[in-house]
């Protein structure tokens, strides 16, 4: 009987010490476990051992440079432009006359010339705003003028400056010639008593790891007509990683490096347009901006669905996927195309181009 007692003691005694050794295993498994997720984003190789991959920064959004957007001219007589490569964001919004106007915005950069640059138009203030950039423009609406004043935005209007400050070039014709370099604007900038530097982080969400979109939108070749006046197209370069740009069928180029413009991100935002009824009665436009909005995010010839956010004028936009988690946006320049919600946007699949190109 007591044999019999003396087993039973030591069966429960090896399952008491199994179960402890079990639960030990398992608290420093899942500790190593969380501190693989903590360092980074955890795969495993072929042999199915665990890689930790470092979250990497971004370079694009670095520094405490405060940003400058510039309003650019883009008619025909203005092209090429110069310094839309050095811009970490272009924004394309209609104007008047089915016309687009480009916002470029540059943070650190030093460029002796950026342009042709052009007059404001009161629907790019937010975004100047939601980016706490310097605008920089030549000329103005009249609800650009006004708005400008009733927002207290740091504005530099170059038709007030001299010579100096902002020039035109033989190059090109007026209006499409007046020029500037950024540090003819922190000049004046500082003049005016400007802050020259900003704390505000990003519009987006930057990731210095590459996102390669989980999508079967294939987006090698992409078409946005912003009206029947201005098509803008994007080609793949599957050897860069970039999209080239095309406007009106005519390929993009800067003008001092004679360059193709390239984008490593595209945001496409569905928003309307209408016609403002101004003092002037020039059709100039107004922007339905402030919501929520369709759209797309296109990089490395993958696209997505997107939802853009705007709560307010000087709100930062949000943009989300349709799970709702904000997108992580490849760590290089931006362009944002802002377009009516019926516009025949193509994201489509194509022979994509596989050369280096190598420019002077």
């Amino acid at each position: 009987m007591k044999n019999k007692e003396t087993l039973i003691l030591i069966s429960i005694l090896i399952v008491l010490i199994v179960a402890c050794a079990s639960f030990i295993g398992y608290k420093i498994f899942t500790m190593q476990k969380q501190n693989q997720t903590v360092s980074g984003t955890q795969e495993t190789d072929e042999e199915n051992k665990p890689i930790v991959i470092e979250d990497k920064k971004a370079q694009i959004f670095q520094g405490n440079d405060r940003p400058i957007a510039f309003m650019i001219d883009n008619q025909e007589g203005a092209w090429p432009q110069a310094g839309l490569n050095n811009a970490y964001l272009v924004y394309e919004i209609v104007a008047e006359g089915g016309i687009t106007r480009l916002m470029a915005l540059f943070k650190g950069q030093d460029l002796n010339q950026i342009g042709p640059i052009r007059s404001s138009r009161h629907y790019f203030l937010d975004y100047a705003l939601e980016n706490d950039a310097i605008y920089v423009h030549f000329g103005w609406s009249p609800q650009a003028e006004s708005d400008i004043k009733s927002l207290s935005v740091n504005n530099i209007n170059g038709i007030t400056e001299s010579s100096s400050s902002f020039w035109r070039t033989n190059g090109k014709s007026s209006p499409h010639n007046v020029i500037t370099s950024t540090s003819k604007i922190l000049e004046v900038a500082q003049r005016k008593g400007y802050s020259t530097t900003s704390n505000k982080k990003s519009v987006l969400n930057y990731t210095g790891n590459e996102v390669n979109l989980a999508s079967d939108l294939e987006a090698t070749n992409i078409t946005i007509p912003h009206s029947n006046y201005q098509t803008v197209e994007y080609k793949y370069n599957e050897a860069t990683k970039k999209y080239t740009r095309y406007a009106r069928s005519k390929l993009q180029t800067d003008w001092n490096t004679n360059e193709q413009v390239e984008t490593k991100n595209i945001i496409i935002t569905f928003c309307d347009n209408y016609t403002l009824d101004d003092v002037e009665n020039k059709g100039r436009q107004g922007l339905y901006n402030i919501g929520e909005f369709k759209g797309y995010y296109i990089t490395n010839g993958k696209a997505i669905e997107i939802t853009c956010i705007k709560t307010d004028r000087t709100s930062q936009t949000i943009y989300k996927d349709l799970e709702g988690n904000e997108i992580k946006v490849n760590d290089g320049n931006t362009f944002i195309h802002i377009c009516p919600k019926d516009a025949n946007v193509k994201i489509e699949p194509g022979a994509v181009n596989n050369v280096e190109e190598n420019q002077e």
